[in-house]
């Protein structure tokens, strides 16, 4: 027998480990199958959706019906669509198996990549979603609009919506949805079956505008319970965002019992680009991730977990490794570092830093011809002292703009570089925005509005206690809270009581109302001068009131289009007894439909009116900010100043 030394024997056995422990890939004549130790899923060669994906046993998808019971990509804004033929290519790693499928248009010159990645040992996929429109004779796509891929289960194990660690509720059950009466879009009261458990626990009310969230979540999903007892659950973890547009304050839908992976979307503050020729964009790699725990393990423990993935630099090696399957994805050759030091000023609080197009706002709007849809972005949102790091960022030259709380206005720098395989040193002083003396603010400026009345304010008639923001805002009845409109006296007025998270121009009708509400759109600020500043007012001294905006819904909506009766509408200031206001007029392609859809933070807007010291006097002043009369528009105020500058 001839002799095998026992590194052989080792070597033997952990080939035959691996052996048992890679992703297999089969094929039938309709599909293809993944398999790694405990995940096993179908890839439908007719489209390229996913069904039939189970973990450890367990069935998180459910069963297909329709486009329920699948993980898919589609397209709601038409800007792109698959074909009925896509071209499907298989990858073999030594660890991991993959799935790319090519819907290739050759008529109008668009493309769409999919791919899907296992890894042996993980529970999880890895997502990206490739655009591609070349057509040199061909006419603009438009805008891109909304993109997503999409966890759709139909059935399976799920019992509660999570959107982070503050925002989750049980799913309304099938009595509850049986009986519902809808109010709005994709919002239902439910009152009438008061013994269901969101019912109990959330509010009267369901929308699934309540289970969204800001571009720094770090995961959101679904959590169960499988047959047996153990915790589930299913996450879209974004662990890289620098291929998404908007930033990081603009809110979007995270989960309603799909859950949304938001590649590209028009809603809430965020302005997609229009396609054009050359148009050549590869979205992620985000990481749809399931996991389980023991008895003990709570939905907050899991959540936890997967949050943990939520870090570009996690998997770095294996997605340079699969890069050259992933047509667009940029390597770790390819990208730098920025390590900034700012003086920012000393009352400045939870700061934040972000890198994006150089040139433009990082919320840019369609119009800014500067926009470049190519650019990527990227931010961080704890930091401290002034010190910003930004790792793994793509080379490029880009803005740098710093903003935080309690401070007007933003740190701004341009021409920041970033070179492959360097680190980008930057330092600067933030000197905040002054426009002389300030007499009185109302509001923080933390760009939302959830100071305010009905912002942030919990509800406490449920145990889950959420605030009031994300709930329907019919079931805050302003006209009963403010006959007539907002009166606030600057020093005796208090923000979270007597000032409103939005002013609206009309109000109703809602589930408890069936009328609709005009006189509302007249808001009144008074407040009063000593004899000591009143000297100041001269012919020479300037007043400056800048209003800074958490966002504006005019009949545009989400659509950036000159749509409705009024697809832009002034914001009328008048100064005491003065005929002609000061005018701000808001355009359709700075709307967002904020307040209705559950947020108080969406398309950040900002403006100063300069006038005569003489327009103010001694004793009482006062300002009326009047929207137009019984119009569907509204606005979300962030905070509001009013400053002296002697000349």
């Amino acid at each position: 027998m001839p002799h095998i030394s026992l590194y052989a024997v080792l070597l033997l056995l952990s080939l035959h480990l691996v052996a048992i422990q890679a992703v297999t890939v089969n094929e039938s004549a309709t599909l293809y199958t993944f398999t790694n130790d405990r995940i096993s899923y179908n890839v439908l060669k007719k489209n390229g959706y996913i069904q039939n994906l189970v973990f450890d046993g367990v069935s998180v998808l459910g069963t297909p019906s329709g486009n329920a019971g699948q993980l898919y990509t589609d397209f709601p804004s038409a800007a792109f669509a698959l074909s009925t033929t896509p071209r499907l290519e298989v990858i073999q790693g030594p660890c991991y198996a993959g799935i790319i499928v090519t819907d290739n248009d050759t008529l109008t010159g668009s493309l769409v990549q999919r791919s899907w990645f296992l890894r042996d040992g993980e529970t999880g996929l890895h997502s990206f979603v490739r655009l591609v429109y070349y057509n040199a004779t061909g006419p603009s796509k438009g805008a891109l609009g909304e993109v997503r891929t999409m966890f759709r289960p139909n059935g399976g194990p799920w019992t509660t919506l999570v959107t982070n660690a503050e925002q989750w509720a049980p799913i309304p059950g099938a009595e509850a949805i049986s009986n519902q009466v809808q109010v709005q879009d994709a919002t239902w009261y439910l009152g009438l079956t008061p013994e269901d458990p969101y019912v109990q626990q959330e509010s009267d009310y369901w929308t699934k505008y309540s289970f969204a969230d800001n571009q720094t979540n770090k995961a959101h999903g679904l959590y169960g319970l499988s047959a047996d007892g153990t915790p589930i659950g299913a996450w879209w973890v974004v662990n890289q965002k620098d291929t998404f547009f908007g930033g990081p304050f603009h809110v979007d839908l995270m989960v309603d019992g799909i859950i949304y992976n938001k590649q590209s979307t028009s809603h809430g503050g965020a302005t997609s680009p229009n396609i054009t020729n050359g148009f050549d964009r590869t979205f992620g790699p985000q990481f749809l991730y399931l996991n389980r725990g023991t008895g003990e393990s709570s939905m907050q423990t899991l959540l936890c977990d997967a949050e943990r993935y939520a870090d570009p630099a996690w998997n770095a090696d294996f997605y340079d490794e699969i890069s050259p399957h992933v047509e667009g994805y940029v390597p770790t050759s390819e990208r730098g570092s920025l390590a900034a030091s700012i003086d920012v000023p000393h009352s400045a609080r939870e700061v934040v830093a972000i890198l994006s197009a150089n040139h433009v706002h990082f919320q840019a709007a369609m119009q800014d011809s500067a926009a470049d849809p190519s650019a990527y972005q990227y931010w961080v949102t704890d930091v401290r002292n002034g010190d910003i790091a930004l790792d793994r960022v793509k080379a490029g030259t880009y803005r740098l703009t710093i903003s935080a709380n309690g401070i007007f206005g933003d740190y701004v720098q341009d021409n920041v570089v970033i070179r492959a395989g360097k680190q980008t040193r930057v330092k600067g002083a933030w000197i905040p925005e002054s426009a002389g003396t300030e007499l009185w603010r109302i509001g923080v400026p933390d760009k939302s509005a959830g100071e305010f009345k009905n912002g942030l304010e919990r509800d406490f008639t449920h145990p889950r206690e959420p605030s009031k923001y994300r709930l329907y805002w019919g079931a805050w009845d302003f006209p009963n809270d403010f006959p007539g409109g907002v009166n606030f006296t600057v020093g005796k007025s208090v923000e979270s009581r007597d000032w409103n998270y939005v002013h609206w121009s009309q109000f109703g009708p809602t589930y408890t109302r069936n009328d609709t509400v005009t006189d509302i759109n007249r808001w009144t600020i008074n407040f009063s001068l000593d004899a000591h500043t009143a000297r100041k007012l001269s012919a020479r001294s300037i007043v400056t009131f800048t209003l800074q905006l958490a966002a504006a819904k005019t009949t545009a909506g989400n659509t950036d289009s000159n749509q409705g009766a009024w697809p832009s509408f002034p914001i009328n200031t008048y100064v005491n007894d003065r005929v002609d206001p000061l005018v701000w007029t808001i355009q359709p392609y700075e709307s967002s439909s904020c307040g209705e859809r559950s947020a108080i933070s969406c398309h950040l807007l900002s403006h100063k009116f300069r006038f005569s010291g003489t327009w103010l006097q001694e004793g009482e002043n006062r300002f009326v900010l009047k929207l137009p009369h019984a119009a569907a528009v509204y606005v979300q105020y962030d905070a509001l100043r009013l400053e002296l500058l002697e000349v």
